[in-house]
């Protein structure tokens, strides 16, 4: 059973804090699907991660490509994960399901700690996946480090 952690960025922007988690998840052995809603906005993402430092080079994919299947890392709108992906992190809003925390190692929830949508919306699927019996924790960067400030279940 896989565990939802929440991560309320308020210091360093998605594009920052994204590859630190991908490279952390990536170590652990894990395939990673980066789930957005909006395919300008993956565009975007998928930029900023082919521009990082050599140092911190990320091999990724967009889905929809001939090679999704051996993309260890692969940006995508839609549910499916055709990476074979163990964990997934959903940035901008996207979706999460109770079924995919259950049977994942692992499901990350990026959201703009400066939008009050972003939180709100994050507020209602932290309830949602909570009341579905998920394994939760919320972590703030607000003091300027991540802090875990709650958690649910297990």
């Amino acid at each position: 059973m896989g565990k939802a952690m929440f991560y309320h960025l308020t210091q360093r922007p998605l594009e920052a804090t994204l590859p630190v988690l991908l490279e952390r998840s990536l170590a652990a052995g894990w395939r990673v699907a980066v789930r957005g809603r909006d395919e300008g906005r993956m565009g975007w993402l998928d930029e900023a991660l082919w521009k990082g430092p050599d140092e911190q080079f990320l091999a990724h994919g967009r889905a929809g490509g001939p090679h999704d299947a051996l993309q260890p890392v692969l940006l995508t709108t839609g549910e499916e994960m055709p990476n074979g992906a163990t964990c997934l992190m959903a940035v901008d809003g996207a979706g999460v399901q109770p079924d995919e925390v259950a049977t994942l190692e692992r499901v990350c929830v990026l959201f703009d700690g400066h939008d009050p949508d972003a939180v709100q919306h994050a507020r209602g699927q932290w309830k949602a996946l909570t009341g579905a019996g998920a394994v939760a924790e919320y972590w703030s960067e607000e003091s300027g480090r991540w802090e875990k400030k709650a958690e649910s279940g297990g």
